[in-house]
């Protein structure tokens, strides 16, 4: 099991892409901390931190669930804190919870773009912030951002969202060279495709036809963290791409339908009243 002994701290991972690499880093070993906001049952919105720990636990490996809002940086402190004293390191940080609002500069009231700063931006800055001391003083660490290579040609009709998202990026390129020489990488990783998740359901962002499976994004973190930090870090991957270079070639076993092979459209969609 090549994540034996290793722990995972995992934003947003109740559900969707987040819970996904959960459990595919749980099968191999590495023990998860759940940390996202949802502890109660949501018809809206299925999963809690409860119930993805369990499902890790009835994999063998440990859990611990913590409600965290990455908005609020004393919640982010106390859940690393209460990861490091239970769990004694935080191997890997995957920066996955993500606030969506996918609209034109006129169609975007402040509270939303202070929503996604706060959420994507903010949030992934403020748990890199509070893990990454207990990375360099371990000599080991992968950070890994869920966002797109900068493309300022992309931005068009999400400039909020683009601003949020580019920002994570730009934390995985500025931090891969300020701990180069302390075994930590940082990269950030985004998909071809539309994937399936709670967010392209509810935006109603096309048809399965134009989906894949999420496990896509799950095996492509787990060929980033099973490299040694030093030897691969400041990249901004997109996910297909990533797995080709690495001798993927089978790409049917990600369908949403298995009939069709979703387009790609990396971060240079556009959304009309809800659809592509």
């Amino acid at each position: 099991m090549k994540f034996q002994g290793r722990v995972a701290f995992i934003t947003g991972a109740s559900r969707g892409v987040g819970k996904c690499i959960a459990l595919a880093l749980a099968k191999e070993g590495c023990d998860i901390v759940v940390a996202a906001k949802t502890t109660e049952p949501d018809p809206r919105l299925p999963g809690t931190i409860y119930e993805a720990a369990q499902e890790i636990e009835k994999l063998g490996r440990r859990a611990l669930a913590i409600q965290v809002d990455v908005r609020d940086e004393s919640s982010v402190e106390r859940a690393v804190k209460g990861a490091l004293d239970k769990l004694g390191r935080i191997d890997y940080l995957v920066n996955n919870a993500g606030a969506l609002h996918w609209r034109s500069l006129i169609e975007t009231p402040m509270k939303r773009f202070d929503l996604v700063m706060e959420v994507n931006a903010r949030g992934a800055f403020a748990c890199t912030y509070h893990v990454l001391p207990a990375m360099i003083q371990q000599g080991y660490g992968h950070v890994l951002m869920m966002s797109p290579p900068i493309d300022v040609k992309a931005a068009g009709g999400k400039i909020g969202y683009a601003i949020s998202k580019y920002g994570m990026t730009l934390i995985a390129h500025g931090l891969a060279d300020e701990v180069k020489d302390k075994n930590v990488a940082a990269n950030a990783l985004w998909p071809a495709t539309m994937v399936e998740s709670y967010a392209t359901i509810n935006w109603a962002l096309g048809t399965p036809a134009l989906w894949r499976k999420a496990d896509i994004l799950a095996d492509c973190t787990l060929k980033i963290f099973a490299k040694e930090p030093r030897t691969f870090t400041g990249h901004a991957l997109i996910d297909e791409d990533f797995l080709r270079a690495e001798g993927e070639t089978d790409f049917v076993k990600y369908r949403c339908d298995p009939n069709s092979e979703p387009p790609r459209v990396g971060f240079d969609f556009k959304v009309n009243a809800g659809r592509l």
